[in-house]
This record gives structure tokens, C-alpha cells and sequence, in this order.
């Protein structure tokens, strides 16, 4: 099957009624786009991670709509304008070929295994591992972060392999697809778990583990503080944003067992300070590697607790 892309420029005020009465003229899907994308004048729309967007959309928008190639795209057009009291003649508009592929195909090769630390492979199950005698995580990308790929991630697998938690207990707070809390029982730690606030996640993590024969158990916040109200870990792994980081500071840092390690990851490292100086009347941190601008943070518990 093959289809066609309506794209039609309007003005940011417009982009949102736009795209609406595209789907009720006979769209099958609209997105809209930065109509100066890879010019001087892109606009940027988004913040700091964690933060809102600086601004809802684009002043120039590329509203574009997904349709049959045989549907009739001018009345599409015509009637979408139409709600917005425009004529085709009024804006700027154009039809795009979009050409047929097989796309489960096309979508499988922009995922390659992806090479982590010394000895660490996250490879998609369409693809067999580099190394079989590696620590291999069969791992497609899904809905829940976690693939490996960004330097966060990197940064807390390759703590992990750098300090491996053999016979240890570990918790991944904030565990998205489950990959860290992998890693972990991989390299012998149990018991194992992990936590994270959103139910698809949790199903993600769950699936992965038992694909990749990992015991390991996954809570929801409620859950997790129904069942394991005064369990401590030997290590504590959280791989979230600075923010919500610095709020839960008494919350991980009171998970940490005496001498237990506690790693964070999700921090700029313009941000590093102020994460370091939230968690110092538990845990004493200090950055423990940087990638791309981000960094992974670890410190040990002296006390029970932090306290």
C-alpha cells in the first residue's frame, strides 16, 4: 500500500485547528514540523530535560498529513482550509510521494547492537550478538526508556561493570525498560529490583527480564512502598532528571544498606553540584564519570541509612 503527505505552512495559531480538521477531512495521521528546520532561523522549542517546552510550536509550522494515495487529497485540503475560513490559494502547500517499503524492515536497521563499556552488548532480537560470550541484553526498542543508547544509561551500565554487584542486592529506581536492574542480576546480583512510576513500564520491564532469564522483581511507587516498606539495598541505582532526583533524596538515600553505594545518572553536569549538595546530609557524592555533557554521580552510605 502506498500514500501520499498533504504539507501545508501555517502560522504557529493555526497549526493546531489545522491539524485537526485534516483528521476530520480524511487524514490517517498529522505531525507537525519546524517549517525552517535546518535554516538560521530553526527555532529551538524545548528547555532543559525535565523542564516545559519554551514555547508550544513553531511561528512558521509544517502541518503534515498522512493519507491514502488514492483519496481525494484537494478535497482533504479543501476542506481542512475550510475550517480555518483559507482558500488552497491563501497558504502554501505541496503533495509528497511517500514510496512503499517494507518498514518493519526499514525500522529494524536503523537499531545495530550496541557496544557498552568492556564487555556489554544490548542487541536487538533481530539481530544475533557480536559476542556471544559477552554479557548480552536481548533488547528492542520499545515504549520504556532504556536501550542503551543514551550516555545516562551508558554511564550507570558501565558503574555497574566497573563495580560488579555479585551476590549483592540492587534497586533501580525509575528502571523504565528494566535494563540496569538486567545488568545488575546478569552480573550476579540478587535480589534484584526495580521501581517505576509508569504501569507500561513496568510491563516493559517485566517482559524483558524473563526474555533475558533475569529474576527480577518490578513495582509500581505504591507497590513497591507497600511490599518492601524497610528493605535496603547494597546498591542503589537511579537513572532519572535532576529534579525529581533532589526531591527524592531522603527517600533513596534511606534505601542504601551501611556501606552501600548509591548511583544517580540523569544529571547535566552543569547540574552535578546541586544534586551532590541535596543528597550531603545523607550520602556524599562526587561525579564519577561524564559523557556527552551528562553524568553519573555515586557515592557510599557511612551510616544506616545516610543518617
Amino acid at each position: 500500500m502506498s500514500w501520499t503527505e498533504i504539507v501545508i505552512e501555517v502560522p504557529l495559531h493555526q497549526a493546531e485547528l489545522l491539524s485537526d480538521a485534516l483528521m476530520e477531512a480524511g487524514a490517517l495521521s498529522v505531525s507537525v514540523e519546524d517549517a525552517d528546520a535546518g535554516t538560521d532561523a530553526e527555532q529551538p522549542v524545548f528547555g532543559e530535560p525535565g523542564m516545559e517546552p519554551t514555547q508550544p510550536g513553531w511561528e512558521r509550522s509544517r502541518v503534515v498529513a498522512l493519507a491514502d494515495a488514492d483519496a481525494d487529497h484537494d478535497a482533504i485540503i479543501t476542506d481542512a482550509l475550510a475550517a480555518l475560513g483559507l482558500s488552497a490559494g491563501e497558504v502554501r502547500h505541496q503533495l509528497r510521494a511517500v514510496a512503499d517499503q517494507d518498514w518493519v524492515r526499514l525500522t529494524q536497521s536503523q537499531f545495530e547492537p550496541i557496544h557498552i563499556g568492556r564487555n556489554i552488548w544490548v542487541v536487538p532480537s533481530w539481530h544475533d550478538a557480536p559476542d556471544p560470550g559477552a554479557l548480552v541484553l536481548e533488547l528492542d526498542p520499545g515504549l520504556a526508556f532504556g536501550t542503551g543508547s543514551h550516555p545516562t544509561t551508558r554511564l550507570c551500565m558501565e558503574w555497574l561493570e566497573s563495580h560488579p554487584p555479585h551476590g549483592l542486592s540492587v534497586l533501580d529506581y525509575g528502571c523504565g525498560s528494566g535494563i540496569l536492574a538486567m545488568v545488575a542480576a546478569k552480573l550476579g546480583a540478587a535480589p534484584v529490583a526495580g521501581v517505576d512510576i509508569d504501569p507500561q513500564a513496568i510491563e516493559s520491564a517485566d517482559f524483558n527480564a524473563q526474555r533475558n532469564h533475569c529474576d527480577i522483581a518490578y513495582y509500581l511507587p505504591d507497590q513497591f512502598g507497600a511490599t518492601e516498606a524497610h528493605t535496603r539495598y547494597d546498591v542503589v541505582v537511579a537513572n532519572i532528571l535532576s529534579s525529581p532526583l533532589k526531591l527524592m533524596a531522603p527517600m533513596l538515600a534511606g534505601r542504601v544498606k551501611q556501606g552501600g553505594a548509591l548511583v544517580l545518572s540523569g544529571v547535566l553536569a552543569r547540574q552535578a553540584q546541586e544534586v551532590i549538595d541535596a543528597y550531603a546530609p545523607y550520602i556524599a557524592l562526587c561525579v564519577w564519570a561524564e559523557r556527552e555533557g551528562w553524568v553519573a554521580l555515586a557515592g557510599a552510605a557511612k551510616t544506616d541509612g545516610g543518617r
